[in-house]
């Protein structure tokens, strides 16, 4: 575990360095991405003016909602940048590379990409979440677990999705289609989610267990719940890694084993 985590921090140090060569570059687009995600508790803050409440949530709710995810995803894209780029890769016939390494080929797909406006959604989420109030230890260690959970939920969801592609070829639409589902049910009260979209949040599409479950865990704690979600992020990320190498059996090759600087 502590070889794939050094691995895993190396690469990030790797792309950073790389990232901070165009400082200027680096430092307007996480700014960009933090204002774009202010952007919408501007909304919220503006909809709670008229409205106390929505399904018993109230503005320090969403920004607990809004930090969690934005953590959680911003973590996502920036330390496994090509989760989501998955289903071009394979379709493509671009894993030969990463096929012909000794470390485990899914984490180095993952890790060797970064997207850097998501540091801007990393550092709003921690502003959303401390700006929602109530700074005890336990919560803030609470909130750093479930930014983690949330991340490896994001993460193994979209290694699922686009491991399709290993079946249907190109996915990329499924692949976008199912991103912007998990991000759009993840950003809005959970409590406004009734009947059968309400179960969807907690299976095809775990919004619920990224945003929706935290954020009532910030509220009251049940150690239960808690250990639900999290054994939900390890059996997620556990079955993502599965079906990832059920999919590499049917896998047909590039021939673009190349070399990079």
């Amino acid at each position: 575990m502590g070889g794939y985590l050094g691995f895993m921090w190396t690469y990030v140090k790797l792309n950073l360095s790389s990232a901070m060569e165009y400082r200027a570059a680096f430092v307007s687009q996480v700014v960009g991405m933090a204002l774009n995600d202010a952007i919408m508790i501007v909304f919220w803050w503006l909809f709670f003016l008229r409205f106390p409440e929505v399904g018993g949530w109230q503005l320090a709710d969403i920004l607990r909602l809004w930090g969690v995810l934005a953590v959680a995803f911003g973590l996502a894209t920036a330390v496994f940048g090509n989760c989501s780029r998955l289903p071009a890769l394979i379709a493509s016939g671009q894993l030969d590379y990463y096929l012909a390494l000794p470390k485990d080929a899914l984490l180095h797909v993952l890790v060797s990409r970064m997207s850097v406006s998501a540091w801007g959604d990393v550092t709003f989420g921690v502003v959303a979440f401390v700006a929602a109030g109530d700074l005890g230890v336990a919560t803030m260690a609470l909130f750093l677990v479930l930014s983690l959970t949330g991340c490896a939920i994001f993460t193994a969801y979209h290694v699922l999705v686009g491991s399709l592609a290993f079946w249907m070829g190109n996915a990329e639409a499924v692949g976008t289609q199912a991103s912007g589902a998990l991000v759009n049910f993840s950003t809005y009260p959970g409590s406004i989610f009734r009947g059968w979209v309400k179960i969807l949040t907690f299976t095809l599409i775990p919004a619920a267990l990224v945003g929706h479950v935290p954020v009532a865990l910030t509220r009251r704690f049940d150690p239960l719940v808690f250990l639900g979600v999290v054994a939900f992020a390890v059996g997620i990320a556990a079955l993502a890694v599965a079906v990832f190498r059920l999919g590499l059996r049917r896998y047909e090759s590039g021939n673009r084993v190349t070399l990079r600087a």
